[in-house]
């Protein structure tokens, strides 16, 4: 069961001091457009919904919405149950309808919409310990984000960036969170006589004394204000973007004049009269009874009931309430600082395609894979004959696995298991930390003459560069490319900031650019990897790829002529 609770704010935050939310869920075509979305949930990209989507889901759709008894909701047969409370009151929950019991009891705060990645709140509730749990978006957890690291000083110690949807535990909230979930065979002890307070400290309070674990965790995701002239245009644009039905629904009773044009998703109620020439642009809301004079324009906008829209009045984001609106303010478009995205949609989040270097469907870098599979094989094929006695000469030498597996960063972040001959002591990991003041190179990396930590079959298989035989599996597992870039921990890539994250825009080679240029001159070794590294991505193609295949070839047989 999903509750969505709507409180009548005390103090408003539209512009104008009005409540913004209950003039929309007042009047149509707004409320049914924000109550569907409520019932039914807002798609977004494919495997991202928002979470009304990821609750209506799992609860069959029984969602219903608590709103003051004082507003006038327009009732809507398609839309979840509401069910009125009043003022100061406690909500009475014992008219909810009854079905299947869900394992969670989820009551959302209805001012803010929120879009949450489902399959990661799934994990966190599935691991969660905790009876109640107190879940608040975070664009700062969203992927392609750095997050700056400070020592118990204060003093800056790194950066880390995110390539996925992450979440952190928080301090509990004072006041109601985006969404609180209580396990549904406990909801009796969070609930006094099956009401929920008004109060969010209250209901902690009753919480706790009955001894329910609590917990409140941040998640990744997007959240918008709906009690904001921007948050409430940025919800509507949303909702209008996803409906899949035409571009525009015209109510019978709506009159356009000759020469008008709605272009985009523009919904309208009835007894509409758009005049000649009047060019509206979507996604664009006009509700019932509204007048709109000859040569206006109304663009990504809201407005509402019994409007008169001046004739050559120009409208731009603007929520237009009352038929005596302040026309020249509509000419000017809103800052939109109180959204917490800069676009004020929830459609759009950061993703991959924002970061990331793409390429045409029918180009070297689409074919490429091609290449790769074909080479990996002949390597794989070339080298069955003397695996068997590379993998003896390993075990004799140095006890513990043959191959050793470390995880890296490849395509677009994505994590995965780099595979090598092992060519170090068990323990190798904790004892760089304690040689990394004799680390012979900048940055990140690590690397030094003689490192005692390798023994003595480990030694060749370095020079010889056979120990990265077995990285072609990767190859084949469509994780790594035979040319490409470092393959990188999450450890280095945290300290790369966003122009970087070109090594990332392709999958990460066996062999690059970077280990045939390289000089190893003392304090350059850091920028002459990202250097050729990005300098890669910006210049791929068949001819940089053979050519770095041919002088990687003649390093290998030049290292392996050297150890005899």
């Amino acid at each position: 069961m999903n509750l969505i609770v709507i409180r009548k704010s005390k103090n408003p935050a539209g512009s104008s001091g009005d409540n913004l939310l209950q003039f929309a869920l007042s009047h149509d075509p707004i409320a049914g457009l924000i109550l569907n979305v409520w019932s039914k949930g807002l798609d977004s990209r494919p495997n991202r919904r928002s979470i009304l989507r990821f609750i209506a889901g799992r609860n069959s759709g029984k969602t219903v919405c608590a709103i003051p008894e004082e507003w006038a909701v327009v009732p809507h047969t398609t839309t979840p149950m509401i069910l009125p409370y009043r003022k100061d009151e406690s909500i009475c929950l014992d008219k909810l309808p009854k079905g299947e019991q869900e394992p969670w009891f989820v009551i959302s705060n209805g001012r803010f919409a929120t879009l949450i990645d489902s399959e990661l709140l799934s994990w966190i509730l599935a691991g969660v310990r905790a009876e109640v749990v107190a879940i608040n978006a975070q664009p700062q957890l969203l992927p392609y984000r750095e997050k700056m690291r400070l020592t118990a000083q204060g003093k800056v110690a790194g950066f880390r960036r995110r390539y996925a949807d992450s979440a952190e535990p928080a301090p509990m909230p004072t006041d109601w969170p985006h969404h609180l979930f209580v396990r549904t065979n406990l909801l009796d002890k969070a609930l006094a006589g099956g009401s929920l307070p008004q109060s969010f400290p209250a209901l902690i309070e009753r919480c706790r004394s009955n001894a329910l674990n609590l917990q409140a965790i941040n998640v990744g995701g997007l959240w918008i204000d709906l009690e904001t002239e921007d948050g409430l245009l940025g919800f509507c644009s949303a909702s209008l973007s996803r409906m899949r039905n035409s571009r525009h629904k015209i109510q019978n009773s709506a009159t356009i004049s000759p020469g008008a044009r709605l272009c985009g998703k523009v919904l309208l109620g009835k007894n509409v009269h758009i005049g000649p020439d009047v060019v509206i642009v979507g996604p664009t809301i006009i509700c019932d009874d509204v007048r709109i004079g000859k040569n206006s324009v109304i663009n990504s906008s809201i407005i509402g009931p019994e409007v008169h829209v001046p004739q050559n009045q120009f409208v731009q984001n603007h929520v237009v309430k009352g038929p005596h609106g302040d026309w020249k303010r509509m000419t000017q478009s809103p800052s939109r600082s109180q959204l917490c995205h800069p676009k004020g949609d929830l459609s759009h989040r950061q993703h991959s395609e924002d970061v990331f270097r793409h390429w045409p469907r029918f180009s070297y870098a689409s074919l490429k894979r091609i290449f790769d599979l074909v080479a990996a094989i002949i390597v794989l094929i070339l080298f069955a004959p003397i695996t068997p006695f590379i993998i003896l000469a390993i075990k004799l030498t140095s006890p513990g696995p043959v191959f050793f597996k470390d995880e890296r960063q490849g395509l677009h972040g994505k994590e995965f298991k780099c595979l090598k001959l092992r060519t170090m002591h068990l323990g190798a990991a904790k004892l760089q930390e304690k040689l990394r003041v004799v680390s012979q190179v900048d940055g990140p990396q690590f690397k030094m003459e003689d490192d005692p930590r390798i023994f003595t079959v480990g030694r060749f298989l370095r020079e010889t560069y056979i120990d990265e035989i077995p990285q072609f599996l990767n190859v084949l597992l469509g994780q790594m490319s035979v040319v490409g870039p470092r393959p990188s921990p999450e450890s280095e890539n945290t300290l790369c900031p966003a122009w970087r994250d070109a090594r990332l825009s392709v999958r990460p080679g066996i062999t690059g650019l970077w280990q045939v240029c390289c000089t190893r001159e003392p304090t350059k070794d850091f920028q002459e990897w990202i250097y050729y590294d990005t300098r890669y991505v910006r210049n791929l193609s068949l001819k940089m790829d053979l050519w770095i295949s041919w002088q990687t070839a003649k390093k290998m047989v030049r290292n392996f002529i050297g150890q005899f």
